[in-house]
């Protein structure tokens, strides 16, 4: 992770055990959590999807807020529970994850313009690294840490573009202009660094071409480096506070964090670890709590809402013999929820309900269209 330990600190913590599928998000959160208080952790990979974890001859396992709880206790310092988030309890959700987003990407390229200025001092030479292999190899490995970094960085942009600001474009017009040309503004800075990239890859390895191309392409990262603090400092001070401006209720927060979520599919999927690695311990903690709990809280409101349209249906007077539901979590758990509430109707829940019955396609029309003009 993206911080140090002292050796001292290491040796004086009790070594503590965690056992835990390694793809389950509540194991991520522990071994974030665990890893916040003390290095001297060692992880187990299983494929229980509860995990569990070990203090010496104790272990213990259960809901999250319990274990965090029982970790607090094992190891008080420093404090899990006692969370003072910037911006305070009212801060937009979006706007929490967004300045989190941006200290992530502000890492990651903080970290290839140090990677660059290493490969430049040597100009060619292999690193001491074995893990790196041969110079080429190692060009190979800054490409692809290189992609990931542009794709993260690319979904934030759109993100930013497709939700964020239209949202605060309805309530004044011209908000944004600034921000999202700031977008456009690195892109030739992107694709110069991509290029450079190309070149080092067939040049002669320590040729005065190669060193060239090395310098050029550490130049190009530094700028990029430049710019984006300086657009991210523009915008957590002058567009995100706008967010809180808006009002939103917590119900809304949650359906605009959705959609930015939905646009950020690459971040929150096969590159969520690299994502999460440029953030602190306690950092990532919290950018996973606001997305599971957001998929939480959007699975009651979810739930919730359809019972409540079924039981308005209902009182109407309508004779309802069989619904159809695209599901929100587990459809047979869905299932017999609605079930349950409606004895006397017949339930379907699929994933992906809009592909196979056609009456849940045109709801979700329905739906999308009534949202976007009530927006």
């Amino acid at each position: 992770m993206a911080e140090l330990a002292p050796c001292d600190f290491i040796k004086s913590t009790p070594a503590v055990q965690l056992y835990g599928d390694p793809t389950s998000s509540f194991t991520l959160y522990l071994h974030l959590a665990l890893l916040y208080k003390t290095r001297a952790l060692q992880f187990t990979p299983t494929n229980d999807p509860i995990p569990v974890v070990q203090f010496g001859p104790e272990t213990v396992s259960g809901p999250r807020e319990m274990m965090v709880r029982f970790i607090d206790v094992k190891l008080p310092q420093p404090p899990l529970m006692v969370v003072v988030e910037e911006g305070g309890e009212t801060a937009a959700l979006v706007v929490k994850m967004v300045a989190m987003q941006h200290r992530s990407v502000v890492w990651h390229l903080e970290r290839m313009v140090w990677w660059s200025e290493d490969m430049v001092t040597r100009g060619g030479k292999k690193n001491g690294d074995p893990t790196m292999g041969s110079a080429r190899m190692e060009v190979r490995k800054f490409g692809k840490s290189y992609s990931q970094l542009l794709e993260v960085m690319i979904e934030h942009a759109q993100m930013e573009e497709r939700v964020l600001f239209p949202l605060l474009e309805t309530a004044e017009r011209g908000l944004c202009k600034a921000a999202n040309e700031e977008h456009g503004r690195d892109l030739p800075i992107m694709n110069g660094i991509r290029e450079d990239m190309k070149s080092i890859g067939v040049l002669d390895t320590g040729s005065n071409d190669y060193r060239e191309a090395l310098r050029n392409l550490s130049t190009r990262l530094k700028s990029l480096l430049d710019h984006s603090k300086e657009h991210f400092q523009e915008e957590e001070r002058d567009v995100l506070p706008l967010m809180e401006a808006l009002e939103l209720g917590k119900d809304q927060q949650l359906r605009v964090l959705e959609q930015c979520i939905d646009v950020m599919q690459g971040t929150h999927s096969h590159l969520f670890s690299f994502f999460i690695e440029g953030l602190l311990p306690r950092e990532a903690m919290q950018y996973l709590d606001l997305i599971t709990r957001n998929k939480i809280n959007l699975n009651e409101i979810s739930h919730d809402s359809a019972s409540g349209l079924v039981n308005r249906v209902l009182n109407m007077g309508v004779l309802l013999t069989e619904v159809c539901v695209d599901t929100v979590g587990d459809p047979e758990k869905y299932r017999i929820k609605l079930s349950e509430s409606f004895p006397s109707v017949k339930f379907v829940v699929a994933k992906k309900a809009g592909s196979l019955y056609p009456v849940v396609s045109g709801a979700s029309i329905v739906a999308k269209v009534t949202r976007d003009w009530a927006l």
